[in-house]
């Protein structure tokens, strides 16, 4: 047998795997005509592009064992998912993970039962699924995380399907751009094969119905090298995909061997007709290479005589008596199984068996030094970029910084005395920190700095994530992906844990004064919240030795999405070292420098502009009122929850003692007031939360302006203590008024903040009590 029949084999096996997967619940090997009573209740599973994804396979492990290459598979159109499971049963190493679906006929039974059936397996490319690291269920990502497990990986080649409707998605759109991001010295080559069948679910799609000559000028002026293979005969659809392999594994070795400046990297554009080698027509309408073969082209099997037989038709056309025996795939089929490592279904990078530790620096060094609390000013982020830039030395192969061009802004350039952003081209004598090897990775697009992390860190390696608070929106769906392939992973035992993802959420709503209400949305914090307790953190670090703790913190912590929000201006600083990592320890503490032990009424804080405001806001309460008064700081939101909603939260006793059980609680929040109370509800004295924050009020104004215009200034707060705990307290109340109207007006005839705010300075020894 040549190994071209060979290819033929696999391909007609792993299509009868795909079938079967789909539509049996019984009678794996036909051993028996197919009765009612062998099929699924319900039928589900999409067979339309699942016939290219077992071809495109099929010629890859030729292509492995030819060439003894280290390879690993994305597959884009995610609802193919009977492929990539039919192909790691056949490469046995389904088995391997789920000793009960082995090569015998109850494993192929079982194999095919589970599939999209309850206590069974998704029908995507799954975390279930060995081998994968890419579910697909939402279409646009793929090609963005095959770059992110490509860098710092040199000898690995990663083998894209990109789906056709996937293709018209904006971040596949985008993600063609970081080609130019690879350099072929350090990292590893990613071939992307877009696979052309014509439609979606029920409409044509975009790029089939362009011509290869459309497709070529569009390509090549992204940067690749188009090669293309069409049509729908087998015979000479083998003979055609073989030579475009063969001729794109020599271009790849080729860049790899002479590294040039601007290569023009492989792409395969591979058409075949959509619901290829199945049921050509169906109720006298045409099936094959129509949208009508998207999903489950046999809808009625179980009730109508003629689809059932149509359905007996279609599988035995694959002559499964040829592929395969009692003790599972033939004799044949096993020759082009790769050697074990290599098989793409056991990938230990797609399975986070190549973890590379990160060495942390201490954080001593970037320390701010306090002298007293609130005496001086700092920028959290440009004390952050020190330690970063440090990271970056002991890493120089399993580190990178992703950011949409805002790295200098948010003021961790210091990464640049040891690092610069990596060149998309050449580099120009007026470019500044920008070089070919650089590892700070800057695109404008928050989907792709998203989608190369997380590639990179599925892959086993480390990046943080740093963006603009209000626009991080833009990938709260891949957020949502990743959360659910990060809580999934931690219930099959034979995957690893991998590196947690890590935002640093800057720029924030409350000092996007300057660029107005476009600019400001604390919403992902709430977003972020929904997800399961386990797999995710939310940190609002008050000053620069806090964002320092917490930064240490979720460098070292695995399998968790961590959220940090922190300014980048200079603001007063609070807690030593020390201090911030025991604060970081319970997750909320007490100032006590600001705070009486038997307080008529807790101000509580969570974000930076708060903790200011607040701080102010007790000043002004001990000054001009005989109210007593207690300083709450939250640095760790989940810290807030029952510790049986969240593994972060606090006892109720350690909670009572910091909130007390019946004081009024005038809470100084960085979000949207409602969070908090969700955190809390089942909390004591929740009932006597009041919470200032984001309510949605903005515009290009004054930094205290935007406090002003959403009740979270020291002011407002200061008048919440009163009016909840009755106080008689004339004197703060008139203050308090007084100056709001003074604010008010001074801002719109001098278009900066009062001196009183602008130089406002918190003094203990005129405060203390």
């Amino acid at each position: 047998m040549t190994d071209l029949q060979t290819v033929d084999a696999w391909w007609r096996a792993a299509n009868y795997l795909s079938v079967g997967q789909i539509y049996l619940m019984d009678n794996p090997l036909l051993r028996d005509s197919l009765r009612p009573e062998h099929i699924k209740p319900r039928l589900l599973g999409h067979w339309g592009t699942t016939p290219g994804l077992n071809f495109v396979h099929a010629h890859l492990n030729r292509l492995i064992r030819a060439r003894e290459m280290q390879m690993l598979t994305i597959t884009g159109p995610g609802h193919g998912g009977p492929a990539p499971v039919a192909n790691a049963w056949l490469e046995g190493s389904y088995p391997e993970r789920y000793p009960d679906v082995d090569w015998s006929e109850a494993g192929m039974r079982r194999l095919f039962r589970q599939f999209s059936f309850p206590g069974g397996v998704p029908s995507h490319a799954a975390p279930e699924t060995p081998g994968s690291m890419h579910e697909g269920g939402e279409l646009g990502y793929s090609l963005a995380h095959a770059h992110g497990a490509a860098f710092d990986t040199p000898d690995l080649t990663v083998a894209c399907v990109i789906g056709d409707g996937e293709a018209e998605t904006g971040p596949l759109a985008g993600s063609w751009q970081s080609v130019h991001f690879v350099d072929p010295r350090r990292d590893g080559a990613v071939l992307p094969i877009l696979h052309l069948n014509g439609w979606k679910i029920a409409g044509p799609t975009v790029l089939a119905r362009m011509s290869d000559d459309a497709l070529d000028a569009f390509f090549r002026g992204m940067g690749y090298a188009p090669l293309h293979v069409g049509g729908s005969d087998p015979v000479q659809m083998h003979r055609d995909m073989a030579a475009a392999l063969d001729a794109a594994a020599d271009r790849l070795a080729e860049i790899r061997r002479e590294a040039p400046a601007a290569p023009r990297w492989p792409i395969i554009v591979l058409r075949s007709p959509k619901g290829w080698t199945g049921p050509d027509r169906v109720d006298g309408k045409k099936v094959e290479g129509t949208f009508r073969a998207h999903q489950v082209p046999l809808p009625g099997v179980r009730e109508e005589a003629d689809h059932l037989a149509q359905l007996e038709r279609w599988m035995r056309s694959y002559r499964p008596e040829e592929l395969f025996t009692e003790a599972g795939p033939a004799k044949h089929l096993r020759a082009l199984i790769p050697a074990p490592e290599a098989r793409m279904t056991a990938s230990p990078h797609a399975e986070g068996h190549r973890l590379c530790p990160l060495e942390l620096p201490p954080v001593e060094p970037s320390a701010f030094g306090m002298i007293r609390p609130g005496a001086e000013l700092a920028g959290a982020t440009g004390h952050l970029g020190t330690w970063l830039r440090e990271l970056f030395r002991r890493n120089p192969d399993r580190f990178r910084l992703f950011a949409p061009d805002e790295t200098k802004s948010n003021r961790l350039d210091a990464v640049f005395e040891v690092t610069a952003r990596r060149a998309p081209g050449p580099v120009g004598p007026e470019d500044e920190d920008v070089a070919l090897d650089g590892r700070v990775m800057e695109v404008l697009s928050e989907h792709l700095c998203q989608g190369w992390m997380e590639g990179y860190t599925l892959t086993g390696r480390h990046g943080l994530f740093t963006s603009y608070e209000a626009f991080i929106h833009i990938v709260d769906s891949m957020f949502n992906q990743h959360a659910k392939w990060l809580r999934t992973i931690r219930r099959i035992d034979w995957r690893p844990e991998v590196p947690s993802f890590t935002y640093l959420l800057t720029s924030h709503v409350w000092r996007q004064d300057h660029n107005g209400f476009s600019h400001q949305d604390p919403g992902f914090l709430d977003h972020v919240a929904n997800k399961k307790a386990e797999v995710v953190r939310l940190y609002l670090p008050p000053d620069a030795n806090s964002l320092l703790a917490v930064a240490e913190r979720c460098f070292s912590d695995m399998g968790r999405i961590n959220v940090i929000v922190a300014g980048k201006q200079p603001e007063p600083q609070w807690l030593s070292l020390a201090a911030a990592r025991a604060h970081l320890d319970l997750g909320f503490g007490t100032f006590d420098w600001i705070s009486d032990a038997a307080p008529d009424v807790v101000l509580a804080c969570a974000g930076d502009v708060p903790t200011l405001e607040a701080v102010a806001a007790a000043q002004l309460i001990r000054t001009h009122s005989d109210l007593r008064v207690r300083l709450v700081n939250v640095v760790d939101l989940m810290a807030l929850q029952d510790p049986e909603r969240h593994e972060a939260g606090t006892p109720n006793s350690a909670f009572a003692a910091a909130f007390t059980t019946d004081r009024p609680v005038v809470f100084a929040f960085h979000g949207y007031p409602g969070l908090i109370h969700r955190l809390t509800y089942r909390r004591p004295n929740h009932d006597n939360f009041h919470v200032h924050g984001y309510q949605e009020e903005g515009t290009t104004t004054t930094p205290f302006d935007m406090t002003v215009m959403n009740r979270l200034d020291r002011y407002h707060l200061a008048l919440a203590a009163v009016k909840w705990t009755g106080a008689d307290a004339p004197d703060l109340m008139r203050h308090c008024r007084e100056a709001l109207e003074r604010h008010r007006d001074h801002v719109r005839a001098h278009g900066e903040d009062m001196p009183e705010i602008r130089d406002w300075d918190w003094s203990v020894p005129a405060f203390g009590r």
